[in-house]
């Protein structure tokens, strides 16, 4: 737990909280037990609950895992007339850094404190959203990215197109729940604790929202259509594929067919005749060698005939 005061107005921002911190906060502050338990949690859905003092927000922003993949990360705030308290996990970054720039500059802490709890909140969920556009901003960047290994008929994208359709869809389960839910705080609760208009700021926030989840559609409409291509690629190799060995399987047909019929255990004309050996020892040899040869060719000459191949 962490505390900034600024001419009465008080930030207590909470990192990893626990059991002890929240009974610490709920002794100080008129905060019913059940928001102070939500804030323990890491995965509650985003949710307003309002006070006669204060109201009880929880939103969830995305944060990118190793393995490229966003998850949500839970951000509780409580907003009243001279206070704002945030707690969250530690995965939001904006977050610190506004909070150790108010600490290190006197400056930036009297404009972003000086005003009120509302247009602290407003500047903590700007710089979150700005960094949810980034995040999206590199989706597009790695769609650009695969392109031409799309549509690239010998390659293979399919691995990469999971990652980013899978990206997609978790940053669209954050993103329209949180339009949601900053457009209804902007129309209801930020009046109670700012004396300022604050529409414009929360319009220009949901500006940015409506930014990504647009993205978003345009995103997954072309990944969708990579999908589809990568697919359509994919199964002409194997169609390919499977016409070649059909082929091949199907011009050893006579040779097949005649050496399992020379290799029977029963007499067959010309084998034993001595008479039948104008071509030397090798005569029945050579002859299956050259109607096996002979068949091969004039089916694949039909083959290509007909367009087969």
């Amino acid at each position: 737990m962490r505390e900034l005061k600024n001419n009465g107005f008080v930030w207590i921002d909470i990192i990893k909280p626990n059991r002890d911190e929240m009974k610490k906060l709920g002794e100080r502050f008129p905060f019913h037990e059940l928001n102070l338990e939500d804030c323990l949690s890491k995965f509650q859905i985003p949710k307003i609950d309002r006070y006669d003092d204060h109201i009880f927000v929880i939103l969830n922003f995305p944060t990118l895992e190793k393995e490229r993949i966003p998850r949500s990360s839970q951000l509780a705030v409580f907003i009243g007339s001279g206070f704002l308290v945030t707690i969250h996990h530690g995965e939001l970054g904006p977050i610190s850094e506004i909070f150790h720039h108010c600490v290190k500059n006197e400056k930036a802490r009297k404009e972003l404190m000086g005003k009120s709890a509302g247009f602290l909140f407003h500047t903590i969920i700007d710089a979150l959203t700005d960094d949810l556009l980034n995040l999206v901003r590199k989706i597009v960047g790695n769609i650009e990215d695969i392109e031409d290994v799309v549509f690239d008929e010998k390659s293979d994208a399919a691995g990469e197109i999971s990652y980013i359709r899978r990206q997609i869809t978790a940053l669209r389960r954050i993103a329209i729940p949180l339009k949601r839910t900053v457009n209804e705080i902007a129309n209801k609760d930020m009046r109670r604790f700012s004396e300022e208009d604050l529409a414009l700021y929360f319009d220009d926030v949901t500006d940015h929202i409506d930014k990504v989840i647009d993205t978003l559609e345009e995103s997954r409409e072309t990944i969708e259509i990579y999908k589809d291509t990568d697919f359509m690629h994919g199964t002409d190799r194997s169609n390919k594929i499977l016409a070649i060995l059909t082929i091949v399987f199907t011009l050893s047909m006579p040779v097949t067919i005649m050496s399992s019929l020379y290799g029977m255990n029963v007499e067959i004309p010309t084998i034993e005749d001595e008479s039948f050996e104008f071509l030397g020892r090798y005569t029945n040899f050579i002859l299956i060698v050259i109607s096996t040869s002979a068949i091969a060719v004039a089916m694949a000459l039909y083959f290509h005939r007909i367009r087969w191949i």
